[in-house]
């Protein structure tokens, strides 16, 4: 690899830079260009450069073994701003565009539309730079090996990088005198890639081994502002996720401190949205104050949900005021006509990042009263100079972003301001939304609505849920009913992966736990077999992120790690888990132990990585607990039984609804253990098993939330 390092300086930026951005979309496909035609709005935004952009394919790779040629590849998303800075700056220039397709054939990729190939290649990225993200761009041999791997790189050379107009001539030079020596470097860097791919089941991991791992989040919590880690905050919700049921088993208050520290200083701070509510990305510092603006529909899921479960574990209003608030904004802002939800909106308008969120002193007087805007400026700690801090600069912009302090009342007395406020700035030029409806981001917003219309007691959630639902399963499946990984302006994208299923069955779930309507769960396991014929490893365990394609010469991997999302088989192994004591199907329950076999290594080595997979297996190691509510479906009864486990934070329980007064309920036909539970007098009952063991049917909520909470004593289940 000596051969690399002599022309080939890092030109991989910091992660706290890859901020996002606005994207143009729908030009027109020029001469040589053949992405004019795709679904993507990220390819569409590239579909007028010069430079001859092929979509990811057989074609493109057929061209450039015909041609001689190594593959530029570039993969990124509409809402990246760095992404978007090398389209405007870089593959919008004639001179640039004119080197790249000398020297090579270009390929560039939406990493939303293909995770597949993102996650490949990033492994390549981790091997050779310092510092990954996106955009990602590599540089491949004709048939797919990389041998160079880097994100931003500007136009022409800059505080020490090396720009393309100087980079590409030497790539050319290089390919042509030194091909062998790139060659076995690709090679080289190929086989370690594969060799990252490739996960071994180990032995299972216990609820000792669990307290290990919740050391090590204690050990990175920042204890001073929330969150974890001591510079740029990402919201991390899967993490909050694990330390709830790791209090809810040992009782550790420590745990729920960190869970509250967390979500009271991200709603307080500038990663917030103070006047439409929605989080943003992540910020730069530790504080949660000067945020990446752009606003993911996956972030807004989880962190809604996190905040769910936070009002059940603790019954404090304002985590479930800020649930609201977030389900109320995607409602609002990110919701398609057909039911679908859109996957992003950008961070820039007008060329500009946040400007659609930055206020100046001057801006709030003009906008509100003399009195409201006193108070607007006081609020939210506006400054004359500005309070925000340009990330790429460091220096002020006169700009500010609007955050809190205290932990006090978020809104008391603000009301009139922020509309005020609100109002103003809806009159500015909006950043863009990037419309695609992808079907496992969408999963998680099911399920975060339908938790909201559980917990929240909110109607209103639970429909838009099911009309969700309702349209991936007509309009994002294929005529043979194959889930769909993408969907955008009635046209449907690429097959699904094994993401969409576990997030999708996921969403089902949390359905069949508002309405309980059988069909929910009826899906939930038509989903599973599914997945599980297409996508699981017979031998080793686990689920590969793709179907089996024959015709692709890329690994199958399996996603273990954690990210901004959960990995797939994470969820899986929940979903198996769940399934299992919902239906009686012990079969299922082995899937997910083969799940946890193939993770349990890794994650014992980096448990910070392996949050949803940690918060399962508390689920897995727990006294199993299963309830089942006998009753009229609409009756003061029955409802309150509901009520009283929907407020509380049971989060290893599963439960049933039979109804009283049909003959013969379709709940029968997927868990036939129920068949004989009855009501009588027609009064709700609850029959409540906790580790296999059933106590005496009950009517009182009161008894039936004690037998909840009255949790034998634990033993290590391997």
């Amino acid at each position: 690899m000596a051969i690399l390092t002599r022309f080939f300086c890092c030109l991989a930026i910091p992660l706290l830079f890859l901020l996002s951005f606005e994207g143009r979309g729908g030009a027109e496909e020029v001469p040589g260009n053949r992405l004019g035609k795709e679904l993507s709005p990220y390819l569409l935004k590239h579909a007028s450069n010069p430079v001859h952009w092929q979509p990811w394919g057989e074609d493109a790779f057929a061209m450039a073994k015909k041609e001689d040629k190594p593959v530029f590849l570039s993969i990124g998303y509409l809402t990246c701003h760095w992404c978007n800075v090398m389209e405007e700056e870089s593959f919008s220039d004639p001179r640039v565009a004119e080197l790249i397709n000398d020297v090579f054939i270009a390929v560039k990729v939406d990493r939303e539309e293909r995770p597949d190939i993102d996650q490949i290649y990033m492994k390549a990225c981790q091997l050779l730079s310092p510092s990954c993200g996106w955009p990602l761009t590599l540089f491949l041999s004709p048939d797919g090996k990389p041998f160079y791997a880097a994100t931003y790189i500007p136009k022409e050379n800059r505080f020490g990088r090396t720009g393309l107009l100087e980079l590409i001539p030497k790539v050319k030079e290089l390919w042509a005198g030194e091909r062998e020596s790139i060659l076995k470097s690709a090679a080289s860097i190929n086989a370690a890639m594969l060799s990252a791919t490739v996960q071994l089941p180990g032995s299972s991991m216990d609820t000792a081994q669990l307290d290990t791992a919740l050391n090590a989040f204690t050990e990175s919590f920042d204890s001073e502002n929330g969150g974890f880690g001591r510079n740029a905050k990402f919201p991390k919700p899967l993490n909050l996720f694990f330390l709830l049921r790791a209090q809810h088993r040992t009782g550790r208050g420590q745990s729920l401190a960190m869970v509250e520290k967390t979500l009271a200083a991200m709603r307080n701070g500038g990663i917030y949205d103070q006047l439409a509510s929605g989080f943003h990305r992540y910020t730069v510092d530790s504080a949660w104050r000067l945020p990446h603006f752009e606003k993911m529909l996956s972030d807004q899921a989880l962190l809604a949900m996190a905040y769910l479960e936070a009002y059940q574990a603790t019954g404090k209003e304002k985590y479930g005021a800020t649930a609201e608030e977030v389900l109320d904004f995607v409602l609002r802002e990110m919701l398609d006509e057909k039911g679908g939800f859109y996957s992003a909106i950008s961070a820039d308008s007008e060329g500009e990042e946040g400007k659609f969120y930055l206020w100046t002193a001057d801006e709030i007087r003009r906008a509100l009263p003399q009195q409201e805007a006193t108070q607007a400026i006081a609020a939210f700690h506006v400054r004359e100079e500005g309070n925000y801090v340009d990330p790429v600069s460091g220096r002020k912009t006169g700009r500010n972003i609007l955050y809190l302090e205290d932990d006090a009342d978020k809104t008391a007395g603000l009301e009139k301001v922020r509309a005020g406020l609100l109002a103003a700035r809806n009159r500015r030029v909006r950043p863009e939304t990037d419309d695609k409806v992808l079907t496992g981001w969408n999963g998680l917003m099911i399920a975060a609505l339908a938790r909201g219309a559980q917990v929240l007691d909110r109607p209103l959630y639970g429909e838009a849920a099911k009309r969700t639902a309702r349209f991936l399963l007509d309009q994002g499946r294929t005529p043979e009913g194959k889930l769909l990984h993408m969907w955008r302006r009635g046209q449907p994208g690429l097959a699904a992966t094994a993401a969409d299923y576990a997030f999708l069955t996921w969403g089902l779930l949390e359905l069949y736990g508002w309405d309980f309507d059988p069909g929910w769960l009826g899906l939930a396991l038509e989903l599973t077999e599914d997945m599980t014929a297409a996508f699981r490893d017979e031998k080793l365990g686990g689920f590969y992120l793709t179907a089996e394609d024959k015709e692709s010469f890329l690994p199958r991997i399996k996603e273990s790690i954690d990210t901004a999302l959960p990995s797939s088989n994470a969820v899986s192994m929940l979903n198996l888990l769940k399934l299992s004591r919902l239906t009686g199907n012990h079969l299922l329950e082995e899937r997910a132990g083969g799940i946890s076999s193939l993770l349990s290594s890794s994650a014992r080595e980096r448990p910070p990585a392996y949050p949803m997979f940690l918060a399962g297996l508390e689920f897995a190691l727990a006294p199993s607990q299963e309830v089942v509510i006998v009753g009229r479906r609409d009756s003061p009864d029955t409802k309150e039984m509901l009520q009283r486990l929907r407020t509380g934070f049971f989060p290893n329980a599963v439960v049933l609804f039979k109804p009283a007064d049909e003959d013969d309920p379709a709940i029968n036909r997927y868990a036939n253990f129920v068949q004989f539970m009855a009501a009588p007098d027609n009064r709700a009952t609850a029959y409540v098993c906790t580790d296999f063991k059933c106590n005496f049917p009950t009517t009182d909520p009161a008894k039936m939330i004690e037998s909840l909470r009255a949790i034998p004593a634990k033993t290590p289940r391997e």
